[in-house]
This record gives C-alpha cells, sequence and structure tokens, in this order.
C-alpha cells in the first residue's frame, strides 16, 4: 500500500507538500522525505505524534531512544513502521521540526492506495515557500540586542532588588527553617 501524506505549515499560509511513502517504510523514512521536500537541514532534534481529531498530541514517535516510564509505550522512528500505528485515510501527526521554538508541519493522510508499492518515499505535491528551519540560527542572536551582550544578562541585579536583604524576611510560618544557615545565602 502506498499512503499519501499532505504537510502544512500554520507559520506559511501558501505552503504545502504531499508525500507518497509506502506504508511499510519506517517513520525515519517518513522524516527525511519531509526534510528532504522542504529543504531542511537533517541535523535538528525531530519527532513525531500521533493527533486524535482535534490535533491533540497522543503517541510520540521520536528520532532517539528517550527513557520513559514502563508504563508507556517507547517508538523510535528507525524502528518503527508506518503501518504499525498508521491505518485510516484522515489520521493527524504533528511532526515537530524544530523543538527549541516548537514548530511543527501538520500532517494528514489523505490517501491510502491499495495494491502498489514504492520503492522510495516522493514529494509529489509542492506548493509555496516552507518556513525558515530555525528561528534561531545562532544562540548568540539571543543576546544581539542586549546592551553590552551576553555578559550584561547577569548582573548582580538579576534576582531582583539589588537592596534585597535575605535577613528582612518574615520567618514567622517557615516553620523549622533557618534563614541564618549557610545554604540559605
Amino acid at each position: 500500500m502506498v499512503y499519501k501524506f499532505v504537510l502544512i505549515s500554520n507559520e506559511v499560509d501558501d505552503f504545502m507538500r504531499e508525500i507518497s511513502i509506502d506504508s511499510e517504510a519506517k517513520f525515519i523514512d517518513l522524516h527525511n522525505a519531509i526534510l528532504d521536500s522542504v529543504k531542511y537541514t537533517k541535523d535538528g532534534i525531530t519527532t513525531f505524534f500521533l493527533c486524535n481529531d482535534d490535533w491533540e498530541k497522543e503517541q510520540e514517535i521520536s528520532l532517539f531512544e528517550m527513557e520513559t516510564s514502563m508504563d508507556v509505550d517507547s517508538y523510535t522512528m528507525d524502528s518503527t513502521v508506518l503501518s504499525e500505528l498508521i491505518s485510516d485515510e484522515g489520521q493527524k501527526l504533528i511532526y515537530v521540526f524544530d523543538n527549541i521554538t516548537d514548530r511543527s508541519f501538520y500532517i494528514e493522510l489523505k490517501d491510502i492506495v491499495p495494491g502498489e508499492d514504492l520503492k522510495k518515499p516522493k514529494c509529489t505535491a509542492k506548493v509555496g515557500v516552507p518556513p525558515e528551519q530555525y528561528m534561531i540560527e545562532d544562540f548568540s542572536d539571543l543576546t544581539k540586542n542586549v546592551k553590552g551582550g551576553k555578559d550584561d544578562l547577569i548582573d548582580e541585579n538579576f534576582y531582583g532588588d539589588e537592596e534585597f536583604d535575605i535577613d528582612e524576611l518574615d520567618s514567622e510560618g517557615f516553620g523549622d527553617l533557618n534563614f541564618d544557615n549557610e545554604d540559605f545565602r
């Protein structure tokens, strides 16, 4: 069987990609096909989420093995076949391509073509320009507009009022806590 997925972005109105992929391919193959279709680098930590009809995240399929509790099934892209978790037209997925700023593509299985096989996934339709892969290209970007750069971000006033005196705290209501203890200084 061949799955035809359509992906869109909530950042770019006129953006769409359609990807056809064999149902027996793995999530890593879909991951690579998505990144290739939008010309993104493959250096980010990404993840898929199966979603309900309201786009609420349910099952996660991660790029790498994550430590989870024994109560939760853990799936990775390189070991999970698409048809193991996806079997119905209309299935919704979210593909988080930028975990730092939680940016995603919204994916829906639009069509299932029985009786066909596809050796390699392919992008069968492209509309528009995808959003930038990363909002922050370099972490130094975070400090560009700060007076003096990153060293001025943290100073003696970072935690609040420069005239703050821990001895002024009213220790009533704190039980047996000893604010004179060096652990609180």
